[in-house]
């Protein structure tokens, strides 16, 4: 696996390749509070599959550069730097997959950029219409997502998940995640990402911009992409209501959903996420 660095702009993205370089490309889109390696089991079946596989480090994360304003965390912004990697590749289409907050960027890269997009694969994170109606509806999402303004709070979030060598990340990850899901060797990756100098202040500030950029939709949010949402039931902090109610949203698409996986569905079920990545990827070929 080779690593490299995307630049858009001032923004410098650490990726990792693997694949043929000539093959079609998929960008794989972590989210908080992990880094590259939530595709750590999907990289190599997708590139033994044929594809060339991208999975950067989200802004913020890792070695990725890090702005101090929030205001470059907004989505708009975001959905900028998979742009930035689209063109470095060349491709005038390709794959887009992603869980959590990448997942949240996916969706709203293929609201508001349908053309370039093959196909489109999102893990355990809602439509964002379809989250914005449930935090608005439903006091049960509104009390799941009370960490969203646990994090608006200055110094105590940081403190907090910084503190005795970030115990609160690794408890949250092993204790919502299927047993034995996480592994030593994924938190060494992830301790490395985490101990980057001001990445949690960064990985933090995607949600402070979250509600303090927030804005109407501009459209209608229905994508014709072909789009698989895969969605773990046992999810603690988003509702399979908030699933069910993004598949609406689909033109071309469909949701499958494993009653016994949790939100850290890649790690629950890595070959099954994987053989449902490469099926859905061979069905919808970039042309």
């Amino acid at each position: 696996m080779k690593k490299l660095t995307i630049y858009n702009n001032d923004i410098a993205l650490e990726v990792r390749e693997l694949g043929p370089e000539e093959s079609e490309l998929i960008i794989l889109l972590h989210g908080f509070p992990e880094c590259w390696n939530t595709w750590r089991h999907q990289i190599k079946p997708l590139a033994y599959a044929g594809y060339r596989v991208c999975v950067p480090n989200l802004r913020g994360y890792g070695q990725s550069s890090k702005p101090k304003s929030i205001k470059r965390y907004r989505l708009d912004e975001l959905i900028t730097d998979v742009e930035a990697i689209r063109l470095h590749y060349g491709k005038e289409t390709f794959h887009l997959a992603g869980h959590d907050w990448g997942a949240a960027i996916a969706w709203w890269y293929a609201i508001h950029n349908k053309q370039p997009l093959a196909s489109l694969s999102i893990l355990n994170v809602p439509h964002p219409y379809a989250f914005l109606k449930a935090l608005k509806s439903s006091v049960k999402q509104l009390r799941k997502s009370w960490y969203i303004f646990f994090f608006q709070l200055p110094f105590i979030p940081i403190w907090a998940l910084t503190r005795n060598r970030f115990a609160s990340l690794r408890k949250t990850l092993t204790h919502t995640s299927s047993p034995g899901a996480y592994t030593e060797e994924d938190f060494i990756h992830l301790e490395e990402a985490w101990s980057a100098p001001g990445a949690i202040k960064s990985m933090i500030s995607y949600y402070r911009a979250m509600l303090r950029y927030a804005r109407s939709p501009k459209n209608d949010g229905v994508i014709s992409t072909p789009t698989q949402i895969l969605w773990g039931e046992r999810d603690l902090a988003l509702s399979l209501a908030s699933a069910h109610d993004s598949a609406t949203y689909l033109q071309h698409g469909k949701l499958i959903t494993y009653p016994e996986a949790t939100h850290w569905l890649a790690h629950d079920l890595p070959d099954e996420i994987s053989q449902k990545l490469i099926e859905h990827l061979n069905r919808y070929p970039a042309l």
